[in-house]
């Protein structure tokens, strides 16, 4: 209540993909998609990689390290986005698994290990 008033607005708990909450199409993907981009983006940091080199090391150009660190991921495939892990020296791990018995749909996580310490 501020001032004296009420709010009759109520609260929806996210799903956990804020793109299926959107309702936007390949909700899944996008968000795998964005969590790459955040573990590729927090090691380019932590090595103090200008764009300029992390290009280089990546085999594209700068105006796509550009596009990356800002999260305009429509050219960048989740295979891509894979192979720039390997190329900063990061093994990936993909496990299959039966999902447990529920009404949800199967999803996609992925998660990454710390990586503010191994650089």
């Amino acid at each position: 209540m501020a001032n004296g008033r009420h709010n009759n607005e109520s609260v929806i708990q996210s799903s956990g993909n804020v793109f299926a909450d959107l309702g936007l199409p390949d909700a899944s993907e996008k968000q795998t998609r964005v969590r790459l981009a955040v573990a590729i983006n927090q090691i380019i940091d932590a090595r103090h990689l200008s764009q300029t080199a992390a290009a280089r090391l990546l085999d594209i150009n700068q105006p796509k390290i550009s596009a990356l660190a800002n999260y305009r991921l429509e050219g960048f495939s989740v295979e891509r986005l894979l192979h720039f892990l390997n190329a900063l020296d990061r093994d990936i791990e993909i496990v299959i698994r039966k999902k447990p018995r529920s009404k949800r749909p199967a999803r996609i996580v992925v998660t990454g290990a710390q990586i503010s310490h191994v650089v």
